[in-house]
């Protein structure tokens, strides 16, 4: 359907022939600005629209996966890396722990720990480069430092670098009541 006709005819007929166009050519203009905002991911470089966090599977780090050793059980196994994500019906010896997180102002990651038992006996684990604990947790804060972070402990030439501590101006010592004054309270449980 030609894009003139879209427009109601009583305006057609009122508006000159290059008002028209210039309608049309605004009108695709428009619509082409809208699907390039669509592919970019944002609009005009600094408006970005909001995209869901995804977070899937268990998050194995280094730290968990040194733990686990051939010739474990499954249940120590279980208890280290937590019950797996996939188990198949047609191969009961094997443990799959996928991880993929997308989240926004940060690389999507996924991974694969494959982990297969003889028996109840872990036989191997098949994990690619993990990242630390610590690693996992820089790689998907979005929070950027602000500032410098402050030192919170002194090296000992900071320390004798201090001034020595006043003493304190002499107070007259609390008087203490020798015998205070006994108070009568009421039982806590009734007597019997």
């Amino acid at each position: 359907m030609p894009l003139s006709l879209s427009l109601p005819s009583c305006l057609l007929k009122r508006l000159p022939r290059s008002a028209t166009l210039i309608c049309c050519i605004a009108l695709s203009g428009s619509l082409v600005g809208c699907q390039s905002l669509q592919s970019s991911g944002s609009l005009l470089g600094f408006i970005t629209p909001y995209r869901l966090e995804v977070v899937q599977g268990n998050v194995v780090t280094k730290e968990q996966a040194a733990l686990v050793k051939p010739g474990m059980t499954r249940t120590e196994v279980r208890d280290i890396l937590g019950s797996p994500t996939l188990t198949d019906l047609f191969h009961a010896d094997r443990w799959d722990y996928p991880f993929t997180i997308r989240r926004q102002g940060t690389q999507p990651q996924q991974r694969l720990v494959v982990l297969t038992f003889d028996g109840d006996v872990l036989k191997t684990i098949e994990a690619p480069d993990l990242p630390t604990e610590r690693d996992f947790v820089t790689s998907i804060d979005t929070k950027k430092a602000v500032g410098k972070v402050p030192v919170l402990s002194l090296t000992d030439e900071q320390i004798k670098a201090l001034p020595a501590p006043k003493a304190a101006a002499a107070s007259p010592a609390p008087t203490v009541a020798v015998n205070p004054p006994a108070r009568d309270y009421p039982p806590l449980e009734a007597r019997q």
